[in-house]
């Protein structure tokens, strides 16, 4: 009888975000190309009486407003069963950043939990409940490359985009996606990504098209006053494009070389103590075997050139 079980849930990035109006409900409509990449929050779950939290390491509070927590209770209340379980979670995904860790989290904590009492819930039936808890955790289920609309709720996924590094550099200061919103109804933005051609470019595999084509309407009025130095020395390094994800703070660089993106991050790490190095992964939150030791490339200070 299975008593624990790994899951993996990779970290986003947005290639692509627009604001393209409100919806009856109050909530932003966005047209957004979202990636999955390989940078992996690492949840275990357990079996147990009681619903049971931890967070070792991390300054994240591990109470009942957690969406790792929350996904316990939905998935529970969902299927019916008169049981709870056990939740540790290892964060590698930083915090206010525009990255969906904690929507992977609550991701891996479903998966997690249909395994762990074979409940069969289909993808469906589990985005269903994943919307009740976060705008991103349908995409933290499907992963890999989505069109995704609305406010996060209408999917559409893609073929693979084009092969490539991505470097990631979280700033000193986070931001809160609420007011980046708030900043953005006040501000409107001059950028407008075109989605539909994003799309067009990851369906004819072309790298270059696709860095053309991206661009974040909540990075003008994000706040996040580190974002322009860190998109220049990225394009310094040999980014084709660099842009903020989510509604920050994170910025990336899409890079066609692995050896400049690994030479960009050496750089980068003398003066942003978080950088990480990813590449496109191809699916969602899914159980493991056993964790795999985290690359070196995705531990912040842990890359060092030879």
């Amino acid at each position: 009888m299975t008593k624990q079980v790994n899951v993996i849930a990779p970290a986003k990035l947005n290639l692509t975000l627009d604001v393209t109006g409100i919806l009856p409900d109050g909530y932003h409509s966005l047209d957004m190309i979202m990636q999955a990449i390989t940078l992996y929050e690492r949840v275990i779950v357990r079996k147990s009486q009681d619903i049971v939290l931890r967070l070792p390491g991390s300054r994240v509070a591990a109470n009942q407003k957690n969406t790792a927590y929350k996904a316990a209770v939905e998935f529970l209340r969902y299927t019916g069963l008169l049981t709870g379980v056990e939740i540790e979670i290892h964060k590698i995904t930083p915090v206010r950043a525009g990255m969906a860790g904690g929507s992977a989290d609550a991701a891996a904590v479903l998966v997690g939990m249909n395994e762990l009492y074979g409940a069969k819930l289909s993808m469906t039936e589990l985005c269903a409940i994943g919307a009740t808890i976060g705008a991103d955790v349908p995409f933290a289920l499907m992963g890999g490359t989505c069109r995704v609309q609305g406010k996060g709720d209408l999917m559409k996924a893609l073929p693979p985009c084009p092969e490539c590094w991505f470097v990631v550099v979280m700033p000193s200061v986070g931001v809160s996606t609420p007011e980046a919103f708030a900043r953005y109804d006040q501000m409107g933005s001059s950028v407008h990504p075109d989605s539909q051609q994003a799309e067009q470019a990851i369906r004819q595999g072309d790298f270059v098209a696709l860095c053309q084509s991206c661009g974040n309407a909540l990075e003008e009025c994000s706040g996040a006053e580190e974002t322009p130095a860190i998109k220049e020395r990225l394009c310094q390094y040999g980014a084709k494009t660099s842009l903020m994800t989510g509604s920050g703070a994170a910025v990336f660089g899409i890079f066609e070389q692995e050896e400049l993106a690994k030479q960009a991050v050496v750089e980068l790490r003398r003066q942003y103590r978080r950088v990480y190095l990813a590449r496109p992964d191809r699916g969602g939150a899914r159980v493991v075997p056993a964790f795999k030791s985290r690359p070196a490339s995705q531990r912040p200070g842990g890359f060092r050139k030879r």
